[in-house]
């Protein structure tokens, strides 16, 4: 029968040989494996491990702003796109003067430019991403994810004029011109530098040709023969020898 004694020394003996039982891992190695996750590309083992450094962590620990960026970078590769947007958000606005700010304001604008992939949809989260890009730009004007937003602000623009020319082409093919006049006016001047401009120039000189607006028509003709002098198509709407000289 084994005595306590003896029984401790065996415990002794196996410690040193196959060394101490291991204990709960450390936010070090938490935080390192998450890494590694990450660059594998296994976002959601990522995600869980920065969910749980987050309150692991310290409030004050240097790595917050990483873990807190990073928890919602996986998000937004797991196309969870509302979740990342809001926790970007929260990023940018807890830990301000880290390096991970501007680059989560640039994440949350991109977040939310995934969920209105459709000009013809809702434009709440687009407009929710041009302010979030143009927050950046105010808040961080020199930083590289700020010029980056300036590429996404293009592409949103587009989106918006795409949006408002549409909506006066329904109008327009109903023959309700005074609506339609609206948007293509609005595309003209709120979206002057996307290529809906251009086109927005065009319906709206065919509506005052529809309705015989002939100072208007005038007018919008040499608008389009200044800036599109060389595009077949406003001869078309503008012809050489046009309506704009007859009266209704």
């Amino acid at each position: 029968m084994r005595t306590p004694r003896l029984r401790w020394m065996i415990g002794l003996a196996l410690v040193a040989c196959h060394g101490a039982p291991p204990g709960p891992p450390t936010p070090a190695t938490m935080l390192e494996r998450a890494r590694q996750d990450l660059h594998k590309g296994d976002f959601s083992a990522a995600l869980e491990a920065y969910k749980r450094l987050a309150f692991e962590l310290q409030a004050n620990d240097p790595a917050q702003p990483e873990v807190h960026y990073y928890q919602a970078e996986c998000q937004y590769q797991t196309g969870d796109y509302i979740e990342a947007a809001h926790a970007f958000r929260e990023t940018a606005d807890r830990f301000p003067t880290s390096e991970f700010a501007p680059l989560a304001l640039l994440r949350a604008g991109d977040a939310n430019m995934r969920l209105w992939r459709r000009p013809e949809l809702d434009a709440t989260y687009g407009q929710t991403a041009l302010a979030t890009f143009q927050e950046l730009a105010a808040r961080y004007p020199d930083s590289e994810a700020a010029a980056r937003a300036n590429l996404h602000v293009k592409k949103l623009r587009a989106q918006f004029a795409e949006k408002a020319y549409k909506n006066g082409m329904f109008y327009y093919r109903r023959g309700a011109y005074d609506s339609g006049i609206i948007y293509f006016k609005d595309v003209i001047a709120s979206y002057w530098d996307t290529p809906r401009a251009k086109d927005a120039l065009l319906r709206l000189a065919d509506t005052y040709h529809a309705i015989g607006y002939v100072e208007d028509l005038r007018e919008t003709c040499t608008r389009l023969r200044q800036y599109y002098a060389q595009d077949p198509a406003v001869n078309h709407s503008c012809p050489p020898a046009d309506s704009t000289a007859t009266s209704p």
